[in-house]
């Protein structure tokens, strides 16, 4: 690996270690779930999901996954409520 590869890979985790450099802007990600996959979506400034659940109460486990997963990385409806 050359010394120019070698000093990225260190900024990155420098990056990395400072999770206020980064905000999410959009982000669609397919949830496997237990009866079918789901395709969460984030736009800037909310979730939304397919399932029945999501339709109803505007969050659900798919959604909540990724609010855990991403951290502070994007906004939470329910995952501060779920970590504590």
């Amino acid at each position: 690996m050359h010394s120019g590869m070698i000093g990225k890979i260190e900024k990155a985790h420098r990056y990395a270690e400072d999770p206020e450099r980064f905000a999410v802007r959009t982000l669609t990600v397919t949830v496997k779930g237990n009866n079918g996959d789901h395709d969460v979506s984030f736009d800037g400034a909310s979730w939304s999901c397919p399932c029945d659940f999501f339709q109803r109460e505007s969050t659900c486990a798919h959604t909540m996954a990724l609010e855990l997963m991403l951290g502070g990385l994007a906004p939470t409806s329910m995952a501060e409520t779920v970590a504590a």
